[in-house]
């Protein structure tokens, strides 16, 4: 069903900035939606960005309009999150896959940690 690997995760302090990186196997890249995903402890999964593969971005989640930022690279089969003003809130790991979610390619995820 092809692969996804997510990085970029770690600690930062609220205000602070991650990038998120996400490469995935070209059948996925070329052929589909790609989106980020993230999951809060005790909560779902869901989607808060997703790029096309002309280029248009839609942001699911309000609070991270004009904060966060999806990108892609076609030559390097990677989708970007850069996160800027992060918040305790957008505490979680950060998945990518394509939109809808193919099950079997989910990836291990990359942490991300707000924290004073």
């Amino acid at each position: 069903q092809g692969q996804l690997v997510e990085s970029g995760g770690g600690l930062v302090r609220p205000g602070g900035s991650l990038t998120l990186s996400c490469v995935a196997s070209a059948s996925l890249f070329r052929m589909y939606v790609m989106g980020w995903y993230r999951q809060a402890p005790g909560k779902q999964r869901d989607l808060v960005a997703e790029i096309t593969i002309g280029g248009r971005t839609t942001y699911s989640v309000d609070s991270m309009k004009g904060r966060f930022i999806i990108s892609r690279d076609i030559t390097k089969n990677t989708i970007y999150l850069h996160m800027n003003n992060l918040r305790p809130e957008d505490t979680a790991v950060y998945y990518c896959n394509v939109v809808p979610p193919i099950q079997e390619s989910w990836g291990q995820g990359t942490q991300v940690t707000v924290s004073s």
